[in-house]
């Protein structure tokens, strides 16, 4: 498995992360459509929040951070959110 960690904070940030709530079934519908998706997270923080996506491997990761690009680029662009700092890597330990 892989997975890969988006963390957003700075201006628009947490206008960011109260959309995503706003329009969670929207958001969901579009990261379903991930190839090989294991599990998806997202979690407000004081800064703003973080996006944790695991998938069966790195591709489907690669195409999660596209969808979640695109899906702000279309309809949250206006918030002046800068890009996340992006993580990825092998999972060693998951447990559910």
């Amino acid at each position: 498995m892989y997975a890969v960690v988006r963390t957003y904070s700075g201006p628009g940030a947490k206008e960011l992360f109260h959309l995503l709530e706003e329009r969670k079934a929207e958001v969901e519908a579009a990261i379903r459509s991930v190839p090989g998706l294991v599990s998806y997270t997202l979690v407000r923080t004081e800064l703003g929040g973080t996006s944790v996506t695991v998938c069966e491997d790195k591709a489907g990761a690669d195409e999660s951070v596209r969808i979640a690009r695109e899906w702000i680029r279309q309809h949250a662009s206006a918030l002046g959110s800068k890009p996340p700092e992006v993580e990825e890597g092998s999972v060693v330990v998951q447990i559910t």
